[in-house]
């Protein structure tokens, strides 16, 4: 095999040019001919250091990251036939301002942001956190932050106003920099506001391939935040591998693992999959109270963000002691996964990751479909899906070439022929210019058994 294992982080080259306060001044230095990042050193290990900044160590330049994701966008931009982009997607919005009220805003379609070509972004926020960003982030422009409301998912009827205002306000502000006569990109938007943009104009386009091609490839900074997430995640796992005892319910390894993440900094733990005993197959992608047996196969996934890195990070354990079919299915499990990331590096088109994968019939469904999202990939960044997605139901007929600078986990997932059990395993990877580097590190060569006798 020749995939690397070590997760430790590579250093980043000292001195970079900062923003200047107060403004969101452009770095053309930012990105290279071929979208590299200037700042990765794929000849060091990449770096998983503390939470605290330190005056002794290059750690995650979160400025530099700003104007990384900026110019990651303006470039996706250019290459488009859009003038700006309006975002309602939480992910994009954090990606091109730096700015974040917290999950509560995830679901609520209320908080937007704008850019266009020729300008720097604009975010409307809910209510106080628009004062807030103009006080704590002064890589935006003040009068750039402005409170806004539209009709938190229906609740604000289209009647009062609100979505009209906003309309000729961003009207505004396309023609003061020119773009008013070119489409405008959306990612995701209520029915209402779409209605709303087109009343006064606009054409009205979808942005969210833009937005993808910008997050595709991530910068120093961002590889080593999904380090630093993921190895939260490794100590999650010692702590879930020596809870695992009869009598434990799924429920209580949940609360363990929420506890545990947001005691080490998570800013989200999104979900946490808890499956064990006859509910491993087919796998229902939840939880419940169901009380852990000794013998039992048992798997988890741990969905959780540091600084707005997602994770998403499979483990199987047996409790106590393991079947021969739990063991054959584990192991079937890791020979597919060691045979997809042993093809990953540059260059490699994902169908050729894809067909590393079983087909459908191979773990007993009828169609590709109904086995989507058990044997595949999937990009990680801000947001828990992101290219590439990798599988033998998207990538055979429609392949992308894997770049250095993707980040993407690896999942694995095969039944056990008593009917009841099986193993998955999912692995997190770096594409380095040598290959695949494995950031996700709790031992998964083997078949872990929690509490042995």
């Amino acid at each position: 095999m020749t995939h690397e294992h070590d997760h430790r982080g590579h250093d980043h080259q000292h001195g970079h040019d900062e923003l200047c306060a107060g403004s969101a001044s452009r770095d053309p230095k930012i990105i290279l001919p071929g979208d590299i990042d200037p700042h990765h050193r794929w000849d060091r290990p990449i770096q998983a250091p503390g939470q605290m900044q330190v005056d002794f160590e290059e750690r995650v330049n979160f400025r530099r990251l700003h104007a990384y994701r900026l110019a990651r966008v303006r470039q996706a931009l250019a290459r488009s036939d859009l003038g700006a982009l309006l975002s309602f997607d939480q992910h994009n919005i954090r990606y091109t301002t730096s700015t974040v009220i917290g999950e509560w805003a995830r679901d609520k379609l209320t908080r937007y942001s704008l850019l266009t070509g020729n300008g720097d972004p604009y975010v409307w926020d809910f209510g106080s956190a628009a004062r807030h960003h103009r006080l704590h982030a002064p890589w935006l422009h003040q009068d750039h932050c402005r409170a806004g409301l539209l009709g938190l998912r229906g609740a604000v009827h289209s009647d009062a106003g609100l979505f009209s205002r906003a309309a000729e306000e961003i009207k505004s502000i396309l023609q003061a920099e020119g773009v008013a006569d070119t489409p405008l990109g959306v990612d995701v938007i209520e029915p209402p506001m779409m209605f709303a943009l087109q009343k006064v104009g606009i054409e009205v386009r979808d942005s969210q391939q833009v937005m993808l091609e910008a997050r595709q490839l991530k910068s120093s900074d961002e590889i080593t935040l999904l380090n630093m997430a993921a190895s939260m995640v490794d100590g999650v796992y010692q702590d879930i591998y020596e809870a695992l005892k009869p009598g434990v319910r799924e429920n209580q390894v949940v609360a363990l693992a929420n506890k545990r993440l947001y005691e080490m900094g998570s800013d989200c733990v999104e979900a946490i999959n808890a499956i064990s005993g006859e509910r491993c197959c087919p796998h229902p992608h939840n939880f419940t109270d169901r009380l852990i047996r000794p013998g039992d196969q048992a798997f988890f996934d741990i969905i959780q963000s540091f600084m707005g890195y997602r994770t998403c990070y499979y483990r199987t354990f047996s409790v106590g002691r393991a079947s021969e079919p739990q063991v054959t299915a584990y192991q079937r499990a890791r020979e597919w996964m060691d045979r997809a990331i042993e093809l990953i590096r540059p260059g490699v088109t994902t169908d050729k990751i894809a067909q590393a994968f079983p087909s459908c019939d191979e773990i007993g469904f009828e169609t590709e479909m109904a086995a989507f999202g058990l044997n595949f990939c999937h990009g990680l960044g801000l947001g828990l899906h992101e290219r590439p997605i990798i599988s033998r139901l998207t990538s055979l007929e429609d392949p992308m070439e894997l770049t250095a600078g993707m980040v993407f986990a690896v999942e694995t997932y095969c039944p056990a022929t008593d009917g009841v059990s099986a193993a998955r395993i999912e692995e997190e990877i770096v594409v380095t210019p040598r290959g695949a580097q494995v950031i996700s590190l709790f031992p998964a060569q083997e078949l872990p058994i929690a509490n042995r006798y």
